[in-house]
């Protein structure tokens, strides 16, 4: 029974890998048919064993550490292959595999006619593997494995159509963004090392009051290990999370199919970050001041996204400034020391925002890949089911009453303000404001797609109709999930008193702030929902009936276009990137290193100065040897009179050894 238990756990983790492997090298042995339903049916074997594992770990309290084999060893550092089943772990476990099962099956029919839908799957089991080996390592090295993982694969899906320039730039991009923050993830994974001698959770977590106090010198400074480690780690997830200042990937990482954004937003890539954070808050949890910066730096990514996310155009980039929004909320909560309420957060985000980009997903292959929303409207009767689905994913996000959105959003909002501190307050207020801009543009996109006259071309809507079995089922499922996840699962993750999480998550006891939470005056805790439904409202209105009011401000006035200028460009981060960083960055590069460094001193000292001189002396003695019999009869006989003097050693009472073949060197440089 123990070895069945054992490789039922194994199998949660290694049956992807297994289907990605079949589909992605004997493909044409199985089929176009049979490599999709092979990988399908083993990411549905692989949802049911998670949700098992979740019984069994998360409810019944019974944790799992299984070490498979040593990886390798070098003195102090020992690193095995290890895998960690705990109530963190499942949580993630149940998230990946339903979301990624669902869009296995809804890719079937949305790649429907592609002649590499094998690869695509092969692809898309590879990631969920490298996710999986992220959530379920026991030590940091192994986690790094699936955290890089996860980054090849979004760069693989992201440019899965790679005669498209576009996506190949999206895809470098996401590439060369995330390598920023996964060098500070290496660099905290070093110092972790440098501090503890070790890498492996149960090792450097019981240590961590050890290390309070403790300095590391790090670029020629001496600064608190616990807050170094922290930030580092928190660079790391700065990357993956999309928060800000790294979060240019993020929305152009659309270019992929449909299928891959939805995988991305909602149960992998992006909530790695989050995870990481989770995972480690015995670590960050005695570095204060490290909390503070997670927290505004959260914050201010659920501000920013929210109120780029107003006036884009894109159906799909309206989507993925949402995910960024909601991402910074969940930072924000791990920065307040309630990782309780962000993997909340997380689990129920992962519903509802699966739903939204595979109902985009739906409208897009409807209206022969149209996903500019000016040129949509009107779909409401044409695709009714679909309609249906985006909105109940739209009113979770913005956090309606009742909905799953609504419990754990507002949940963090509330622990904010009970943090009693300025980052908690600061947190609070933006993030208040980000749930009523969230509305507005939720709004603004539904009304555009579905509700307003239609603006697209005749030929795109006589072909529209609702999407097949494989492509409305999991909107259905994912649906029930955006309505009921909140409900259900509220008082086993977030409520007073709830030991779900046993050794899983650590809040140190000053930082506790749910008691706090649950008494404060009703006008603070109505105050997101008033605003969210505010929002909401006035979005609808605007556009139904005073669209031309917002017309005429944004063309007719400067204000307005400059308002509009500076939403739409997304705060001119990319215009910031690339005109003044990375210009003045190839500036330097070519002026400098390249023409200085690279052809200057390297060639010179290096294989082309040695050449060169090689080469202009061999032809200096080519001159001297111009063919007359006299030059060689002398050459010869002063050859030969050196030797003799050699011989009879009587040179050398004049020079020594080493002053003799200077000489001969120095004669033959300058004939």
């Amino acid at each position: 029974m123990k070895i069945f238990k054992l490789k039922m756990y194994l199998l949660i983790v290694f049956l992807p890998l297994l289907g990605s492997i079949s589909a992605g090298f004997f493909g044409n042995l199985l089929g176009e048919e049979g490599a999709l339903r092979l990988t399908t049916s083993l990411m549905a074997i692989t949802s049911l064993l998670s949700l098992l594992a979740f019984y069994e770990v998360g409810l019944q309290n019974a944790n799992l550490y299984i070490k498979l084999s040593n990886w390798f060893e070098s003195e102090f550092l020992i690193i095995d292959w290890g895998f960690q089943f705990d109530s963190l772990t499942v949580i993630m476990l149940v998230v990946v595999s339903l979301i990624s099962s669902l869009v296995h099956l809804y890719s079937i029919e949305y790649m429907k006619g592609d002649p590499h839908r094998p690869r695509f799957f092969a692809y898309l089991s590879l990631f969920t593997f490298f996710m999986l080996i992220l959530v379920t390592a026991d030590n940091f090295v192994q986690m790094f494995v699936g955290w890089e993982g996860v980054g090849l694969c979004s760069y693989l899906l992201i440019n899965f159509w790679f005669t498209r320039l576009q996506a190949n730039k999206s895809a470098i991009q996401a590439m060369l963004v995330n390598r920023i923050g996964d060098f500070g993830l290496a660099l905290g994974i070093m110092a972790i090392f440098a501090e503890f001698q070790a890498l492996d959770y149960s090792t450097v977590f019981a240590n961590a009051p050890e290390a309070i106090g403790h300095s590391l010198n790090f670029l020629n400074f001496k600064v608190d290990s616990l807050s170094l480690i922290a930030i580092l780690l928190f660079v790391g997830a700065v990357g993956k999370s999309a928060q800000l200042g790294l979060h240019t990937w993020l929305p152009n990482a659309m270019e992929g199919p449909t299928p891959v954004s939805a995988l991305i937003h909602a149960a992998t890539m992006v909530t790695a970050g989050v995870f990481l954070l989770a995972r480690s808050s015995p670590l960050i949890e005695y570095a204060p001041a490290a909390l503070q910066v997670i927290a505004i730096l959260g914050a201010m990514t659920a501000f920013f996204a929210a109120t780029t996310g107003l006036l884009q155009n894109d159906l799909k980039k309206v989507i993925a400034y949402s995910t960024c929004s909601q991402l910074g909320y969940m930072i924000f909560a791990c920065g307040l020391s309630a990782y309780e309420a962000g993997v909340f957060h997380l689990s129920n985000h992962a519903f509802f925002k699966a739903l939204l980009f595979l109902s985009a997903g739906s409208v897009i292959h409807a209206m022969a890949d149209e996903q500019d929303i000016r040129r949509l409207g009107g779909l409401h009767q044409i695709l009714p089911f679909t309609y249906a689905m985006m909105l109940i994913g739209s009113l979770a996000l913005i956090g309606f009453p009742f909905l799953t959105g609504f419990y754990s959003k507002d949940l963090i909002l509330e622990l904010a303000v009970a943090n009693f501190s300025l980052a908690g307050h600061f947190s609070h207020w933006l993030g208040t404001i980000a749930a009523f801009f969230t509305a507005f543009y939720s709004t603004r996109l539904l009304y555009l797609t579905f509700l307003a006259k239609p603006a697209g071309f005749r030929k795109s809507y006589e072909g529209a109709h609702d999407s097949g079995l494989a492509m409305s089922l999991p909107l259905f499922l994912l649906s029930l999930g955006s309505l009921f996840i909140g409900y259900t699962t509220k008082d086993l993750f977030v409520g007073v008193g709830t030991n779900f999480w046993s050794n899983a998550l650590f809040i140190h006891p000053s930082h506790l702030s749910l008691w706090e939470a649950e008494f404060l005056p009703s006008s603070i805790k109505l105050l997101p929902v008033l605003l969210s439904l505010f929002g909401a409202f006035s979005g609808y209105i605007l556009y139904s009936s005073y669209s031309h009011y917002l017309y005429s401000f944004k063309v007719k006035t400067s204000f307005g276009r400059k308002v509009y200028s500076f939403l739409n460009r997304k705060w001119f981060f990319d215009k910031v990137y690339n005109e003044f960083i990375l210009v003045t960055s190839l500036n330097i590069a070519y002026h400098n290193t390249y023409k200085i460094v690279d052809r200057g001193m390297i060639e010179i000292l290096g294989p082309y100065g040695l050449s060169h001189f090689l080469y202009s002396k061999a032809k200096a003695l080519t001159q001297f040897h111009i063919g007359y019999l006299y030059n060689y009869t002398l050459i010869f006989s002063l050859a030969l009179l050196l030797s003799v003097l050699f011989q009879l050693n009587l040179f050398f009472t004049f020079l020594s050894q080493e002053q003799f073949l200077f000489f001969i060197l120095l004669t033959l440089l300058l004939i």
